[in-house]
């Protein structure tokens, strides 16, 4: 999926939150020499010939360390730690901003970043949803988790309950969305740009086919 955990903790916290500290930036460094590391070996020699072992040496890490990050091989290309970032983004928006501009706006500026500052891994993590099984899978375990957090951060804007079925459909509805379009972006060659993607793909969760 297009991941919004494009948010960096150092560059797009809400206004008033304090800078990560040393240790939380350590961890972010490594994170990202992992996530370097198994790129480009998938780009050189495939997904499923890259293994942990090579990832952790081409990081100059040991295995154990990759899988302390990374419970998965999938979950390198596909997760951060900073998701719930993103979130708190949503909730910092004006109090009187209708929910809807508030939350499209937050994915196109989560978009807008992954784009601009790691476009061949939001590319290959794309491409890897549309053609890995396993990648795909393993987004749809975490599909959910993603939800809720949607949920509760909708919850907090609109007053609705976020366990309501209305509210839980429509954080389903924006994840699969999501999905969809992170695959859509790579069968067609990444020819469109991905933020108008996203702002089709909001306008049909929020309006459904108007034409």
């Amino acid at each position: 999926m297009i991941r919004m955990t494009a948010v960096r903790t150092t560059a797009s916290a809400p206004a008033g939150r304090p800078r990560a500290g040393l240790r939380e930036r350590k961890k972010a460094r490594t994170r990202k020499a992992i996530r370097a590391a198994a790129c480009a070996l998938i780009e050189e020699q495939g997904y499923g010939a890259t293994t942990i072992e090579q990832i952790a040496g081409r990081a100059e890490l040991s295995p154990s360390t990759v899988l302390r990050y990374f419970p998965a091989k999938e979950d390198i290309v596909l997760t951060d730690a900073d998701d719930p970032l993103v979130f708190e983004e949503l909730r910092h928006r004006p109090a009187d901003e209708p929910w809807t501009d508030s939350l499209r706006q937050v994915v196109r500026h989560a978009v807008g970043l992954g784009t601009g500052e790691e476009p061949e891994i939001t590319r290959l993590r794309c491409r890897l949803l549309a053609e890995v099984p396993a990648v795909r899978s393993r987004m749809l375990e975490s599909m959910a988790g993603t939800a809720r957090l949607i949920a509760r951060a909708v919850g907090e804007r609109t007053g609705r309950d976020p366990e309501s079925l209305e509210v839980r459909v429509l954080a389903a509805s924006l994840v699969a969305g999501l999905l969809e379009v992170s695959q859509y972006w790579a069968r067609t060659g990444f020819r469109d740009d991905l933020a108008d993607l996203v702002d089709r793909s909001l306008t049909v969760v929020e309006h459904g086919l108007t034409s």
